[in-house]
């Protein structure tokens, strides 16, 4: 008798319990039945609709930006072209206010935010974000002739960043961050073209992005070897979307052990510099 009790305890506790799996920033729910529905409708209704709606701030070279085509290209967009294209499906890109993103996705003018999206726990508690494909770092870029080299150079310096990005996160709550002075552009872009015009001393944004620029503008500029903390980008989906996520970053890692990936990596940075497993 006592052992039919105890198994029949057991079974109960074991059909209790769930285990999440799949993107890195999984929220649990109360409710699991109600959340796996919803969860299968985000996957679903991209099929249905026959299209992935990618939002990005298109000046993010080279992960996503506007050519001189006026055509949106990057590594970002060539990966997310061949998601969609073995999904059976269209991509569409939205270009968005990089400070409003979020209010973007939850308003579901876009499905996912795909477009050098650096991790941060303030990021994972209003969406969910896949895991990692690659890995970025934050540096200072000064002009060639520039005096500065090294962080401390910077204090009492003029440093500009784009506003909302994790790089502005980073930069208020550094030390370096609390001696310069900081000027806050709506792109990238923007803040390199200041620099160029001498409008600043410095700008502080991603790595990938950096070195990019610095190599195909041919502007007069260097990135201080001194820089703060690494990144990972990883592609942001509402909280409640785990299939579309789970199955987009599925289909990315079809495409590392197929060299897939690995070719559109060479074709933007001349080598495979992705980390999806």
């Amino acid at each position: 008798m006592m052992k039919r009790l105890f198994a029949a305890i057991g079974a109960l506790t074991m059909s209790a319990v769930m285990v999440l799996t799949g993107c890195g920033s999984s929220s649990s729910s109360s409710s699991g039945a109600a959340a796996s529905s919803d969860e299968d409708k985000s996957l679903q209704k991209v099929l249905d609709s026959g299209k992935l709606m990618l939002g990005l701030d298109a000046t993010f070279k080279p992960m996503g930006y506007t050519d001189e085509n006026n055509e949106i290209v990057g590594f970002d967009i060539d990966c997310a072209e061949e998601v969609c294209k073995r999904l059976g499906i269209k991509l569409e890109k939205v270009g968005i206010n990089w400070d409003t993103k979020e209010l973007d996705l939850d308003a579901g003018k876009i499905d996912c935010i795909w477009n050098g999206l650096s991790v941060s726990d303030e990021r994972k508690k209003v969406m969910l974000m896949s895991d990692a494909y690659m890995e970025n770092k934050m540096v200072f870029v000064v002009k060639k002739d520039s005096d500065i080299n090294k962080l401390t150079d910077l204090e009492g310096k003029k440093v500009a960043v784009q506003n909302g990005s994790t790089a502005d996160n980073i930069l208020k709550e550094s030390d370096i961050g609390k001696k310069i002075t900081k000027s806050a552009m709506q792109t990238n872009v923007e803040a390199l073209n200041q620099l160029d015009l001498g409008m600043c001393d410095a700008v502080f944004l991603d790595s990938v992005v950096a070195e990019y620029e610095i190599t195909t503008s041919g502007k007069a500029l260097r990135v201080l070897e001194e820089g703060l903390e690494p990144e990972q980008y990883a592609i942001g989906f509402r909280l409640k979307d785990k299939a579309l996520c789970d199955k987009i970053y599925a289909t990315l890692q079809e495409m590392k052990k197929d060299g897939k990936l690995a070719e559109i990596s060479a074709k933007w940075f001349g080598k495979d510099v992705t980390t999806v497993k």
